[in-house]
């Protein structure tokens, strides 16, 4: 289970957003995303915003007065978040440049996305249709279907159709 660390009230802010909407919310991930540092909570909806587009948003405190950001965060699927292992058994990841993590099974994790600083077993997970992904399995699922596609293209296999 991959443990987060929100900055907002993340039920809440679905609940507004799919009542809202009429549209699921589902919360992604907490990081940084265009400032270092400033976390914010990522957002998920299946269908892309009706005016702006965009399947994924952020939230974003503005410390300062207690108010909230709300912006595109469409990108998010180009992030990587590398994970360790704490101390039971559950993935964590640093959210941002200096949330360093350590636990007393001797990992560590440091450096949200700007870079990945770690000690232990690494796990890279990625965002894909609003979920943390492995990276690794991502890819090889990816592979399998380029190579099913090859397949179908060539005539060397012919999908089974439901009867």
């Amino acid at each position: 289970m991959i443990k987060h660390f929100p900055v907002t009230n993340t039920d809440k802010v679905c609940y507004i957003y799919s009542a809202k909407d009429g549209e699921p919310i589902n919360y992604v991930c907490t990081t940084d995303f265009k400032t270092n540092d400033r976390p914010v909570d990522i957002f998920y909806r299946e269908t892309p915003h009706p005016e702006f587009g965009n399947k994924y948003f952020g939230i974003a405190p503005n410390y300062g007065d207690g108010s909230y950001s709300i912006f595109n965060a469409d990108e998010i699927e180009k992030f990587t978040f590398g994970m360790v292992e704490d101390d039971n058994g559950n993935l964590q990841y640093s959210k941002s440049n200096h949330d360093y993590k350590s636990f007393e099974n001797g990992n560590m994790i440091d450096g949200g996305r700007d870079y990945i600083r770690s000690s232990g077993k690494v796990v890279y997970y990625v965002v894909r249709d609003g979920e943390l992904v492995n990276e690794d399995k991502n890819k090889r699922l990816e592979a399998l279907q380029k190579l099913s596609d090859l397949d179908q293209e060539l005539g060397l296999y012919e999908p089974k159709t439901k009867r």
